[in-house]
C-alpha cells in the first residue's frame, strides 16, 4: 500500500481519533502523532494525559500547536504514518493569534495558507497521513463573531484538505461513512 492520506471528520465524541489511532496501530510501524491541543485548563490537560496514556509507547509524539507544518517538516524521525489530531484546535489556535479587526477573508486566507503548506509537507514525504478534524457546518449559525469566524475558517480548511484526501471519512456514533 502507497503514500495516502486519509481525512476523519466528524462531531465531538463521534469516534474520529480513536478510528484514526486504530488505522496507524493496524498498519503503521513508525508512528508520529501530531497533536495541536493545548492545555489551558485543568479539565484539557486532563484530556491530554488520558490521550498520551492511550497511545502506543513506540509512538513518537509531536506537540506544534502552531507552525504545525514546519514542526512536521523539522521532525527528525523515520516514519511511515503521521496522524494529525486536530485540525480543530490547530484552527482555534491560529484564530485565537490573530488581531481583533481582522476580517473573516484575511482569517480564511491566513487559515489556508497553513492548511497549504501542511499539504505542500505531506506531498514531499513518503508517510500516510491521518488527518482528523471536527465537522461544524452542521449545526446552527453561532451568534457571536468570532464563533463564525471559527466556523468559516474551519469548514474551508476542512474542503481544502478533503479536495486533497484520497480518503475522508465522516464518523457519526463510532460508525465510520465513506464520503470519497
Amino acid at each position: 500500500m502507497g503514500k495516502r492520506l486519509i481525512f476523519l471528520l466528524g462531531g465531538a465524541r463521534s469516534g474520529k481519533s480513536y478510528t484514526a489511532e486504530q488505522w496507524a496501530q493496524e498498519h503503521g510501524k513508525q508512528v508520529l502523532y501530531v497533536a495541536t491541543a493545548q492545555a489551558f485548563d485543568d479539565d484539557m490537560r486532563d484530556r491530554v494525559k488520558q490521550h498520551q496514556a492511550d497511545r502506543p509507547d513506540h509512538w513518537h509524539t509531536l506537540e506544534a500547536p502552531r507552525q504545525t507544518s514546519q514542526a512536521i517538516a523539522d521532525f527528525q524521525g523515520d516514519y511511515d504514518t503521521v496522524l494529525l489530531d486536530c485540525i480543530t484546535f490547530l484552527t482555534s489556535n491560529i484564530l485565537l493569534d490573530l488581531p481583533e479587526t481582522v476580517t473573516q477573508t484575511e482569517a480564511n486566507n491566513i487559515t489556508l495558507g497553513q492548511i497549504d503548506a501542511l499539504l505542500d509537507v505531506y506531498n514531499q514525504s513518503d508517510a500516510t497521513w491521518l488527518i482528523v478534524s471536527n465537522e461544524v457546518g452542521m449545526g446552527v449559525v453561532p451568534p457571536t463573531r468570532l464563533g463564525r469566524f471559527f466556523r468559516d475558517m474551519l469548514g474551508r480548511a476542512n474542503q481544502r484538505i478533503a479536495s486533497h484526501a484520497d480518503e475522508v471519512l465522516l464518523l457519526v456514533a463510532g460508525l465510520p461513512w465513506k464520503l470519497k
